[in-house]
């Protein structure tokens, strides 16, 4: 028997030969077999938004500071008019600052937690000594799909300054285990993490702008939970999403993603990041309903998944400008050219702004390249996807503190790829399917990128994948320097109809220089920095729901060690064996990835 307690939690009693004990960070959590999911190849995905996290409540601080500084210089200058102006002017201000805010709601600085009290708040604003002095509200979590709470677990042990914790779940026995590592995990976790039995979406629904963050890590689509889910962040916070359901990202599936997200999916080798900006679509799509837009910070495809990081803001004006960000993609059927179609433009006039329906077409009906028709995808989020400010201060910090990241290894080489990322350039080629394409050797792609830089164009690769790269270069500049490419290094005789030989058939209007190029190795690749790791044991992806029962076609997930282990508890006959064979042999559930325990 082992005992445990916390402040106000009380004690409570573990057989721990009931539960494995599972430590991740500074987190433990007891599990059982197949009860609650668990995914340990998830704690990239922790860590991660651990160390965005951490970012952001520094962040918030700084901008905080910088509106209080702002205010204060202002109180400053009031004193050095006259008084009757200074006293007149000071009326006028907060008759103005009064019927600016709807419903008789305080001033709220757009970054703290609109929960506050308003006589707070109203303090404040009269006098600027105390905001100068005053400290802000620590943030407030949800997570919004909880399982066992690791995740809020963690959140609460391991980020300094964060304040109460809210983990949901709608599963009873989820729940129940959730309270249990909360009490497990001591009087830090009782008094930061509270677990309630609710849907997230009601739960969400009926806390409108009452947290500084929202953490959706489903097992699956988030895309039930996107509408209540941008309601529930105050302006200026955080909502972080996670999708699994790559398949139906990446196009296997493209009537079910549109079902989904409201944007049809198109399968090439840039289709895990167009899923990244598939998502970011809908969700801007979901905050434009209640005047509100997103600022992505971080969007990463890791592992079998992709997770996005944004901020959510309130603008009725600033929204209208979210026609500039989205784009349809035209991907040619017989070889790599693709090409945007943005759905707004605007044009200025004196010092207005107008709105309209963007320019088309943005392609041809067959292709100028290799004259095949386009297939037609998205809309999906062509503006930036990262914030690079933000993804250079979450690289420095996860390097400060490398010891507190389980997965720091997987995650910095993550972040050290997405930093020297093209920020502006939507969507990326492969170099590979560029040459089969052309039925053609491939050069190295170091001299490819020398050949881009000095067409004097900008080259990068992706986070991604390893062999995509990034240019602003058109798609004729492209082909232009693969048939220089080509003259050179000559194809064998292939039929004329074919895509490649009719690309090949036409004369290069830039006359490539394949001379080695200063930037055409990145900082990482000159320092011989790691930027893709590979997995770290065999089976390593996406695992099975908890409840289910394992069976021979889960053999490719689970590994056959796993099945195996499952038909010989069955064997064994009584639970109380299998609980006892658990406990004798801890190292099954390290060896078992696919353990929903």
């Amino acid at each position: 028997m082992h005992e445990t307690g916390g402040g106000g939690g009380g004690t409570m009693s573990v057989d721990l030969n009931d539960y494995a004990i599972i430590k991740e960070g500074e987190a433990e959590i007891l599990m059982r077999k197949n009860e609650v999911f668990y995914n340990p190849s998830q704690v990239d995905n922790r860590d991660m938004s651990i160390a965005v996290l951490r970012t952001f409540i520094f962040k918030r601080k700084q901008e905080q500071e910088a509106i209080l500084l702002k205010r204060t210089k202002a109180a400053q200058k009031a004193p050095e008019k006259d008084s009757s102006e200074a006293s007149g002017e000071a009326a006028a201000d907060n008759d103005a600052m009064n019927n600016e805010k709807p419903n008789g709601e305080c001033e709220v600085p757009k970054e703290i937690s609109q929960d506050e009290p308003c006589s707070v708040s109203k303090e404040s604003v009269k006098t600027p000594e105390g905001k100068r002095h005053g400290e802000m509200k620590p943030p407030r979590v949800l997570e919004a799909l909880a399982a066992s709470g690791l995740r809020s677990l963690r959140y609460a042990r391991e980020v300094e300054g964060i304040g109460q914790v809210v983990a949901l779940d709608n599963d009873k026995v989820s729940i129940e285990s959730c309270k249990r590592n909360i009490k497990f995990n001591g009087s830090l976790a009782c008094s930061k993490v509270e677990a309630h039995l609710t849907d997230a979406r009601v739960f969400m629904l009926t806390h409108p702008k009452e947290f500084d963050v929202v953490d959706l890590d489903p097992y699956g689509a988030p895309s039930v939970f996107l509408d209540s889910a941008v309601q529930s962040v105050v302006d200026g916070g955080m909502l972080m999403c996670t999708a699994t359901d790559m398949a139906v990202l990446c196009g296997s599936s493209g009537e079910v993603c549109y079902s989904k997200y409201g944007s049809y999916p198109l399968r090439g080798k840039y289709c895990h990041e167009m899923a990244l900006r598939i998502l970011l679509a809908c969700i801007e799509s979901h905050a434009n309903r209640y005047k509100r837009y997103i600022v992505p910070v971080l969007s990463v495809k890791m592992n079998f998944y992709v997770r996005v990081f944004v901020r959510i803001y309130t603008s009725a004006s600033a929204m209208k400008n979210t026609p500039l960000k989205l784009s349809y993609v035209y991907q040619c059927t017989g070889c790599d050219s693709f090409h945007l179609q943005p759905i707004g433009r605007t044009v200025s006039k004196n010092n207005s702004v107008r709105h309209l329906p963007g320019f088309g077409p943005a392609a041809p009906q067959e292709c100028s390249d290799c004259g095949k028709k386009f297939n037609m995808g998205g809309p999906i989020w062509s503006a930036p996807i990262h914030d690079q400010e933000w993804v250079t201060s979450i690289l420095a910090d996860v390097k400060s503190m490398k010891d507190r990241y389980p997965a720091y290894d997987r995650i910095s080489a993550v972040l050290t790829t997405i930093s020297e990322e093209l920020p502006d350039v939507p969507l990326f080629l492969s170099l590979h399917n560029l040459c089969a394409t052309l039925k053609c050797t491939s050069p190295s792609a170091v001299i490819f990128r020398s050949a881009v830089i000095n067409a004097g164009y900008r080259i990068s690769g992706t986070h991604v994948n390893p062999l995509g790269l990034k240019s602003d270069a058109p798609m004729d500049v492209i082909w232009d320097i693969m048939r220089c490419w080509v003259k050179n290094h000559p194809v064998k005789p292939q039929p004329p109809d074919l895509p490649g030989s009719v690309i090949l058939a036409k004369e290069p209007v830039l006359q490539a220089n394949f001379a080695r190029a200063v930037a055409s190795l990145s900082k990482a690749q000159a320092k011989k920095v790691t930027r893709f790791l590979p997995n770290p044991e065999r089976h390593w992806g996406p695992k099975l729901r908890a409840g289910r029962q394992i069976t021979s076609k889960h053999v490719s997930l689970l590994g056959p060690q796993a099945l195996n282990a499952t038909i010989n508890h069955e064997e064994d006959g009584e639970e109380r064996g299998t609980k006892r064979q658990k406990t004798e042999e801890p190292n099954l559930l390290g060896s078992i990835p696919t353990d929903q325990a």
